[in-house]
């Protein structure tokens, strides 16, 4: 079956840095854009980055300039190095796989980890 696994998340304080990182199972990973989308509680999920097979990257603007995503084809991982936490960024993050012209909804979902930022 395949499926994503996301880690990394934590409690972390205002300022502060996490990693978090989402392995594939399955074969051709290269193929499939892949995303970080948050839910915080009471609010719709949202997304926060997503990067092409191309490795053309696209942030919400709430991010940009603070979050990286990278994608590592031979690991099958994805990662989201998130720096200059701030409060509003308290969600749990999801990791998304899609081919290309398929919605994010209609694609593969990881379970979910925890970034709390809080001092």
């Amino acid at each position: 079956q395949e499926q994503l696994v996301e880690s990394g998340g934590g409690l972390v304080q205002p300022g502060g840095s996490l990693r978090l990182s989402c392995v594939a199972s399955g074969s051709l990973f290269d193929v499939y854009v892949m995303g970080w989308y948050r839910q915080a509680p009471g609010k719709k999920r949202e997304r926060v980055a997503h990067i092409t097979p191309g490795y053309v990257t696209n942030y919400t603007d709430s991010v940009n300039g603070r979050f990286t995503i990278s994608r590592d084809n031979a690991k099958k991982t994805v990662s989201l190095q998130m720096n200059s936490l701030k409060p509003e960024d308290t969600a749990v993050y999801y990791c998304n796989r899609r081919r290309i012209g398929e919605t994010a909804e209609n694609g593969d979902w990881g379970q979910g980890t925890q970034v709390t930022v809080s001092s």
